[in-house]
């Protein structure tokens, strides 16, 4: 028996969480990709036209499979409509429809009665036709990740220009204009049966300046009992409630309000720091409750009870350009704190500044007993590292 899982290009959340999961679980592992070459020789790659269903069953039935699954914003829906054509447990095919596609979870929400945002559709080519009520608003793809082509526009003159400027680069994409929501950014992470939810926990989201949402520190923080109890409702609503989801929110008085659903595993380095902060096998139980165990089989953790604060910080490029030094990859402990750099860009690499996780040099990150403790740690750590970009 085999574990299956569909892939574009190679991330850390595969090569260092899922991969020595499936090991630790006694699978071998295929991962079935359209971008072979770019995936290291010591892993197992089939080409696959992975955004087709039938191309993903037909690589997959003769073996037998024991499990498909994918961690990728872009193939969840894919995924699983072939693992219900395989017969293997995997999420909705529908609420994974729903989560990529932004206008459509919005309505689906406003329909259940719980929480109406007001969010217009714009088709490709078409002049965005919104209320004037709407803004300040933001504009985004209908289907985007990463806060990539994501702005804050404040009238119809900058909306007009941000279309624009998103069509320039990708003539065929379909936008969403939503009223922009005020509130603290949170996350809240939870893994599903298809019949209880758990929630894992949840960070408060520091965004670099606007008009772009480039996220630039994370802080543990679960949501509370009042906010994961609306947010299961927003879940349910769309149908959320098999694997690993990843769910952004605001807390706006005594109201949650839905920014996003990635159904997946946070992004960005943070699922394995998750998993070090709660010291729990995260990517192994993903790949269980795809076997088919149930959440009861799991030893999950309770999130308010860890005992320890974590924060996260991510180094960003100030200009487009080289990469010409950085730190590698550090570890180590002072007073009790664990401090770690991890590079995710290469020294050498050029790129232009995109406004969004696209121009991460590094993940920062600290763990430690409380609060006050972790934030002086890391930033004693920080001051001593240097990142030089240059044009």
């Amino acid at each position: 028996m085999r574990l299956y899982l569909t892939a574009l290009n190679p991330t850390d959340a595969v090569l260092e969480g899922f991969l020595p999961a499936a090991s630790v679980l006694g699978l071998p592992v295929t991962v079935l990709t359209d971008r072979p070459e770019q995936w290291p020789a010591d892993v197992l790659t089939v080409r696959c036209a992975v955004r087709d269903p039938a191309a993903v069953v037909a690589a997959t039935a003769a073996a037998r499979p024991a499990a498909l699954l994918s961690n990728s914003d872009h193939l969840q829906a894919a995924t699983a409509v072939a693992a219900r054509e395989l017969g293997l447990p995997g999420k909705d095919p529908d609420a994974a429809r729903l989560c990529k596609d932004k206008a459509a979870a919005r309505a689906a929400v406003a329909a259940a009665g719980i929480d109406a945002v007001r969010a217009v559709a714009v088709d490709p080519g078409a002049a965005p036709a919104v209320p004037a009520g709407i803004f300040p608003a933001v504009v985004k793809p209908r289907d985007g990740v990463a806060s990539e082509d994501a702005y804050l526009v404040a009238d119809r003159r900058e909306l007009a220009a941000r279309v624009a400027e998103i069509r320039g680069r990708r003539p065929e994409v379909a936008l969403v204009v939503e009223e922009y929501l005020a509130g603290e950014l949170r996350t809240c992470e939870t893994l599903g049966d298809g019949t209880g939810l758990a929630t894992l926990g949840g960070w408060r989201t520091g965004l670099g300046p606007p008009p772009t949402f480039t996220e630039v520190s994370l802080d543990w923080s679960p949501p509370s009992e009042r906010d994961s109890s609306q947010l299961r409702a927003r879940l349910d609503a769309l149908g959320v409630g098999f694997g690993a989801c990843h769910t952004e929110y605001v807390v706006h008085g005594d109201r949650v309000r839905l920014i996003e659903v990635n159904y997946r595993l946070i992004g960005d380095r943070m699922d394995l720091i998750l998993a070090e902060l709660l010291d729990v096998p995260l990517f192994e139980h993903v790949i269980r409750l795809h076997l088919g165990e149930p959440l009861t089989a799991l030893d999950l953790p309770v999130a308010t009870a860890t005992g320890r604060h974590a924060r996260v910080e991510y180094v960003c490029a100030d200009r487009s350009g080289r990469l010409a030094a950085a730190p590698g990859r550090l570890d180590t402990v002072v007073d009790g704190v664990r401090l770690s750099c991890r590079p995710m860009r290469e020294v050498g690499r050029s790129a232009a500044r995109t406004g969004t996780n696209r121009d991460y040099l590094a993940a920062l990150y600290a763990i430690g007993p409380d609060r006050g403790t972790v934030h002086n740690a890391l930033a004693a750590f920080r001051r001593d590292l240097r990142w030089t970009m240059v044009e």
